[in-house]
């Protein structure tokens, strides 16, 4: 079976990436690799590739032959104007404070209009340095309330437009049938 290593350490995202795409995944534990890789793009495929690109050197420098997956995903509301968009994971100031960025979320859109969408663009980084990349979009609205998992960013105030629930209360088969990482793992499959 290929292997390609994944740019992340996030339990959430590999879980989504073994089931998808159905090749062994190796993460950043795996490889040996430690360092916080900084997000320093303006675009979400400027992150991807920051991270795969970053990614790829390692291996290189270790002898390592794999191709790279890096993905960069966030939420994006029109009410304003796309935030907070590159900025989802530390809207709040801190990274990775799921609750502070929630509730500021919310706090953000009182009396605006709630649709939003997650994105996001995921790289195929190949050891020659060349790459492809994908992106993928699922639509629904913010609400106030905290329905379901509360463990994995915005999901359980992100209703979809598509289950009629929040991603916070679908199971894994049904967020894998609508879910913008997801989709662009698909079209990723594709040239796997």
């Amino acid at each position: 079976m290929k292997k390609i290593v994944l740019a992340s350490n996030n339990k959430h995202k590999i879980k989504e990436f073994k089931e998808i795409l159905g090749v062994e995944i190796l993460t950043l534990n795996d490889i040996g690799y430690f360092e916080e890789i900084e997000e320093t793009g303006t675009t979400f495929l400027e992150n991807a590739l920051i991270k795969a690109s970053t990614i790829s050197e390692y291996l290189k420098q270790k002898g390592l032959n794999y191709d790279v997956l890096a993905d960069d995903s966030g939420i994006c509301c029109e009410a304003l104007n796309g935030e907070p968009g590159i900025y989802s994971a530390r809207y709040a100031g801190e990274h990775g404070n799921n609750k502070a960025n929630r509730d500021k979320l919310i706090s953000n859109l009182k009396d605006k209009d709630k649709t939003s969408y997650f994105i996001c663009t995921i790289v195929l980084y190949s050891i020659d340095g060349s790459y492809e990349y994908k992106e993928g979009r699922t639509y629904g609205k913010i609400i106030e309330e905290e329905l379901g998992d509360t463990s994995f960013g915005y999901d359980c105030i992100f209703l979809s437009d598509e289950l009629g629930k929040t991603f916070g209360q679908a199971s894994s088969e049904e967020k894998n049938s609508v879910s913008h990482r997801a989709r662009a793992l698909n079209e990723i499959k594709k040239i796997i």
